[in-house]
């Protein structure tokens, strides 16, 4: 036998967490100033804030203690398992070399999860979420 398909489809759905993960927490800052803008409820949320800041904090707090990302760890066990070829180095670090051709030493990442981290710290002072109130009845 010459591939298990239950491990490369684990590692495919794991890739596809991780890549949800890495939207949710680039693409909801976006949409968090954005939706100040436009005044959209849902950016302000409480719970939806709570999440995000939760996201970031800890992948700055991997790379800031040299930790590899768990979700990276699981996809290439798996795919090692599958006997596919594996990469190496974080999850962003592949799809930045491979994506963008771009390649930088690891405090570079580290700089720049901190760096984003602390736009979204300051999004909790400059755009601040509120909790879940009650709409007003509109008159008939």
């Amino acid at each position: 036998m010459s591939v298990t398909p239950p491990y490369q489809l684990l590692a495919d759905a794991v890739l596809f967490v991780h890549f949800a993960f890495v939207v949710f927490v680039v693409g909801g800052l976006v949409f968090i100033v954005v939706g100040n803008l436009r005044d959209w409820r849902w950016a302000r949320s409480l719970w939806f804030r709570l999440a995000h800041l939760a996201a970031i904090t800890v992948v700055v707090a991997q790379s800031w203690l040299g930790a590899a990302c768990p979700l990276t760890a699981i996809e290439m066990w798996l795919r090692a398992r599958a006997r596919e070829t594996i990469y190496s180095g974080s999850f962003i670090e592949y799809w930045l070399q491979n994506v963008l051709y771009f390649e930088a030493p690891g405090w570079v990442f580290t700089l720049v999860y901190t760096l984003f981290g602390l736009v979204v710290a300051a999004t909790w002072w400059y755009v601040p979420p509120r909790r879940n109130q009650p709409t007003p009845e509109k008159e008939v």
